[in-house]
């Protein structure tokens, strides 16, 4: 299948499709040998070929836009058996060859549901500071960070009561938020007033900024309205969104002794009773195919499965679980 990459969520989406020992064919830089009299070839300059490697090894940085690929060519007219490294970034296309099971197509159809959505940018701000961060597919990513310089001499205030600390943050939103959806978090009243300075400067903005209140200040204020359901529809639209709620919703179920499970063996027993409804399992071990077998099996039965992100708050929880973790029909 050949896949085009037009953002970085889809680079996210590649990573979790992508397996050690697929095959994997992209255009790409390599240098070529230049062989004359010498014993010694000498390095030739890189140029651009084709070339196909066994995946080895899939490297995702979630600050960076780009994904590695790691293996051994095995297709290409230069150093077959050789290790080469593919660097992929938005725009470029990579064709794989592989086993395609459900889980992998129903995350190519993810990838072009996500892809229809608006970017949301969250600006979390207090007396202090403003954070900037956007909702990726594979978490929050911050942005940037502001100090408001309340307590020293670095920011002014101005005659109308406002300061160049609005000016600052309201710059650096308009330059990354695009046309895509703007959510304002945090404890107080720096929210209302930062919306109500930016629509007096008519500068657009923040015309249409969805104000929440949290009941904390920075990436935490954030976390906490992905974590309690709060917001607007679009937010709940979102994969982190989604995957937050789930795992709170199990961790509500513990803490109540409810309908829930977690841990290889007990959801293993849990799935012999056909009592799964919704089974969820970390990127990490999706990845390992550690539960490959357990996997199938929910297939088999019809229960959902969501592979959580270990790249946020909630991905880390359910991974001190052990990875696995489910919401029962019944109890067992």
């Amino acid at each position: 299948m050949k896949l085009l990459v037009q953002t970085e969520d889809d680079l996210w989406h590649l990573y979790n499709i992508l397996e050690v020992n697929d095959l994997a064919y992209a255009l790409t830089y390599r240098r070529e040998e230049v062989k004359d009299d010498k014993l010694r070839a000498e390095r030739g300059e890189k140029k651009k070929m084709k070339l196909g490697i066994r995946v080895e090894k899939i490297e995702f940085h979630e600050f960076s836009d780009w994904l590695r690929v790691h293996g051994v060519i095995e297709e290409g007219r230069v150093d077959v058996g050789s290790h080469h490294t593919f660097n992929i970034s938005p725009g470029d296309d990579i064709t794989v060859v592989k086993e395609w099971r459900k889980e992998h197509l129903e995350r190519l159809s993810e990838s072009e549901s996500s892809a229809q959505r608006p970017l949301i940018t969250f600006l979390a701000i207090d007396e202090d500071s403003a954070i900037l961060a956007q909702l990726r597919e594979y978490g929050v990513k911050e942005v940037a960070k502001i100090n408001s310089g309340a307590s020293g001499k670095q920011f002014t205030t101005k005659k109308d009561g406002k300061t160049d600390f609005y000016d600052e943050v309201l710059e650096k939103l308009a330059s990354i938020s695009g046309d895509g959806e703007i959510v304002v978090v945090g404890p107080g009243f720096e929210k209302e007033n930062i919306c109500a300075y930016g629509r007096d400067k008519n500068l657009g903005v923040i015309d249409k900024c969805h104000i929440i209140a949290s009941g904390q200040s920075g990436m935490a204020a954030v976390q906490e309205v992905l974590k309690k359901g709060l917001g607007t529809e679009i937010l709940q639209e979102s994969r982190v969104a989604m995957e937050t709620q789930l795992v709170e919703q199990l961790l509500a179920e513990i803490g109540k002794d409810g309908l829930f499970s977690y841990g290889p063996e007990e959801v293993r027993q849990c799935l012999d009773a056909g009592a799964i409804d919704t089974l969820m399992i970390t990127d990490k071990d999706m990845r390992s195919r550690k539960f490959e077998k357990l996997l199938a099996k929910t297939a088999e039965m019809g229960s959902r499965v969501v592979v959580i992100s270990t790249l946020h708050d909630a991905g880390k929880k359910l991974e001190s679980l052990g990875g696995v973790g489910a919401i029962l029909r019944f109890k067992v």
